[in-house]
């Protein structure tokens, strides 16, 4: 089932590249420069070829989120709702001001901080549906102040959209929603169409064709990240409780065959409780192929001589979640340094931060934590700088940047510098 190994060096972590190699990028360009060329007639087109869906409109009318937001649980807009609160809360306090410095006479420095103009959110379908990415992905950039907030994803072969989705975007405050995935929702984001409008950055999740989209289209807009497979990476000691682990594991290694969850420990009796466990739990899911496959293939039980090793090889994996299961979480938590998001202790299990804490769920992952970050507001605005200068305070200056200039032999620059003093 999941392989077992006593960690002596980073060759025992070569299970971790993926082996789903299929090369996507000819596939995804044709569909971006159709869309490009083509507009909506490139969209309609794909709707029929991938989702089996013939559209009358592009766009998600307001009746139709209505009704949506209607047919769905009272108790799950609630849930919804609060949710919203919490990241709401968290990521308020992500929201800079500008800066303004006069430390010198007659000089005016700073910076200004604006909100992009128009976000574009993509939302998964296919084998799961998760409203969880509408908030995560909405919510920064409502407290951004972002002008407009597009949403695409894709439709039933009914023409309609997941009504869950509908209504987190409803209670997120997304703008406006269209009913397009895949490679050719990025496109339309990137390129823009008759009916969909460019935007200056897409964020969200989405199969290795939306991430190749993404890859593609960067420079036209930006985006968030190339996202790659869950990963769940857990430190505990032997105090912890086999069963709770191995669910923890298993609740990334449902999501996709490529997901990859890994137990570090210093306790043999543990490593061996939660192989036992995850036999007995993984027929009990609904996904169970998924998550067999993934806890076969990328999974792993990593026996450390003690948790500041289990850190040290968890830095060097840099897992999109991490879990330090243990009683004494903060003892050890100032040694992690790569990671996308962390949680502490024993009843921090990951789908609390999945669905309700508050931190971002949107997290870099395939090691990227080395130099990347969850999505936040910071995401979602752009920084602009201003220097101001009197005649007194440029004359004060002129010489040293005309010197510097002709350093670098550039004599227009110095002379830019000293013209109006001649």
């Amino acid at each position: 089932m999941i392989r077992t190994i006593r960690y002596t060096s980073p060759d025992d972590l070569a299970f971790l590249k993926r082996t789903d190699t299929a090369d996507v990028t000819a596939i995804v360009r044709e569909i971006l420069q159709n869309v490009r060329e083509d507009g909506d007639c490139a969209l309609y087109e794909y709707s029929r070829k991938f989702d089996k869906a013939e559209l009358l409109s592009l766009e998600v009318t307001d009746a139709e989120i209505d009704a949506a937001f209607a047919s769905v649980d009272k108790k799950y807009i609630d849930i919804l709702k609060e949710a919203k609160a919490n990241i709401e809360a968290f990521h308020k306090r992500q929201i800079e001001n500008g800066f303004i410095v006069q430390d010198k006479p007659g000089v005016i420095l700073g910076q200004r901080v604006l909100p992009l103009e128009k976000v574009g959110l993509y939302v998964p379908g296919g084998t799961a549906a998760y409203p969880s990415s509408v908030l995560m992905n909405c919510v920064p950039a409502v407290l951004a102040g972002c002008g407009e907030i597009v949403m695409t994803t894709p439709p039933s072969p009914d023409g309609s959209v997941n009504p869950v989705i509908l209504a987190a975007a409803k209670v997120a405050g997304v703008g406006r929603i269209f009913k397009v995935g895949g490679a050719q929702a990025i496109a339309a984001l990137a390129f823009g169409t008759e009916s969909v409008p460019k935007v200056d950055k897409i964020v969200g999740p989405g199969n290795r064709f939306v991430a190749e989209a993404k890859k593609q289209v960067f420079g036209s807009v930006d985006i968030d990240m190339i996202a790659g497979p869950s990963e769940i990476l857990i430190v505990a000691d032997g105090t912890c409780n086999p069963r709770f682990v191995a669910a923890d594991m298993l609740s990334q290694a449902e999501h996709d065959k490529l997901a990859s969850a890994i137990l570090l420990t210093d306790s043999e009796t543990l490593a061996s409780g939660v192989t036992a466990e995850l036999e007995k739990q993984i027929p009990l899911l609904e996904r169970h192929e998924i998550a067999g496959y993934s806890i076969e293939h990328y999974g792993a039980v990593i026996l450390v001589d003690d948790l500041r090793q289990a850190i040290n090889v968890s830095n060097a994996i840099a897992p999109e979640h991490l879990e330090l299961c243990m009683d004494n979480p903060f003892d050890y938590f100032n040694l992690v340094q790569n990671a996308g998001s962390v949680f502490l202790g024993k009843n921090c299990p990951e789908p609390l931060g999945d669905y309700f804490a508050g931190p971002n769920h949107t997290l870099p992952t395939s090691g990227t934590a080395r130099f990347s970050s969850p999505l936040s507001v910071y995401d979602f605005v752009k920084r602009m700088q201003f220097t101001y200068f009197t005649s007194d305070a440029l004359c004060a200056v002129k010489d040293k940047v005309a010197y510097f200039a002709a350093q670098e032999g550039l004599t227009a620059h110095a002379r830019s510098a000293t013209i109006r003093f001649e």
